[in-house]
């Protein structure tokens, strides 16, 4: 029976299951925003909200439950000196998660989790509105990928074709 249950388990033991949580923290907190599945997102996210939450009180008894937790000095100065100022006004609710559908491989569901006052980065052609030079090696990447594109693709109908004849 589950009764009053109230964590994932992942199909880990208590050991890495507290590994992948912490990754998880520092990531989120590195990058702002972050692609997982949508199971461990809804779990992150009780993680992150409570260390938030602590890291708003900003003393040093604070930083050191952080760093017990969490023993990444940096993913603690983080929370404690820039999460915790932005989110000083908020009562909670520091995060939310935007559904992505289905992976490829497995079918999993998969979510980005983010910041809510998370800042998306510009395209490099938005940013530089008078710079041609940027746009121009925009333009080139882009030919450059569907270049190869082609190619990978005119091999795989080769591919075929051998293999048909067998």
């Amino acid at each position: 029976m589950r009764h009053r249950v109230d964590k994932h388990h992942f199909g880990r033991k208590s050991g890495p299951r507290k590994a992948l949580m912490r990754g998880l923290v520092d990531s989120l907190v590195e990058n702002g925003r972050i692609k997982t599945t949508v199971a461990k997102a809804k779990e992150l996210r009780r993680y992150v909200e409570k260390a938030v939450t602590i890291g708003k009180k900003g003393d040093l008894a604070a930083r050191r439950v952080l760093l017990a937790k969490y023993p990444n000095k940096n993913t603690v100065s983080t929370i404690v000196d820039d999460l915790s100022k932005r989110f000083q006004d908020r009562p909670g609710g520091y995060t939310r998660i935007i559904k992505l559908g289905a992976r490829p491989g497995d079918s999993s569901e998969m979510a980005f989790i983010e910041f809510v006052d998370y800042e998306y980065p510009q395209n490099a052609e938005t940013t530089v509105k008078g710079d041609e030079t940027a746009k121009a090696k925009v333009r080139a990447q882009a030919r450059v990928r569907a270049a190869k594109k082609k190619h990978i693709r005119k091999i795989q109908a080769q591919s075929r074709r051998v293999n048909r004849t067998k």
